[in-house]
């Protein structure tokens, strides 16, 4: 498959920026209040550079560790369309 190993690296990175959203706020606030007070980019750039890499990094983690299929599993347990096929393919809820 053409971009396979890009899309794999994009969907750690997607993975991993969506489970810690709520720290980009806290990095963007303090990379703000860092501007303000200093005038100086380099910790902004540091920053986002090094957030990056978390986010990778816990992406990578998520789908090793399986934690996606139970994010999957999680959500089918709610989804009245995956109850209805489960009881017409007679196969067990969780």
């Amino acid at each position: 498959m053409r971009f396979y190993k890009a899309m794999l690296w994009k969907a750690y990175f997607d993975q991993g920026y969506g489970t810690t959203s709520y720290v980009k706020y806290l990095i963007g606030v303090l990379g703000i209040a860092n501007t303000i007070i200093t005038e100086d980019l380099r910790l902004i750039i540091i920053l986002g550079v090094s957030y990056g890499l978390f986010c990778l990094i816990v992406g990578r983690l998520w789908f090793k560790f399986k934690l996606v299929d139970a994010e999957h599993e999680v959500q089918n347990v709610v989804n009245p369309f995956v109850s209805e096929m489960r009881k017409v393919f007679k196969v067990k809820d969780t």
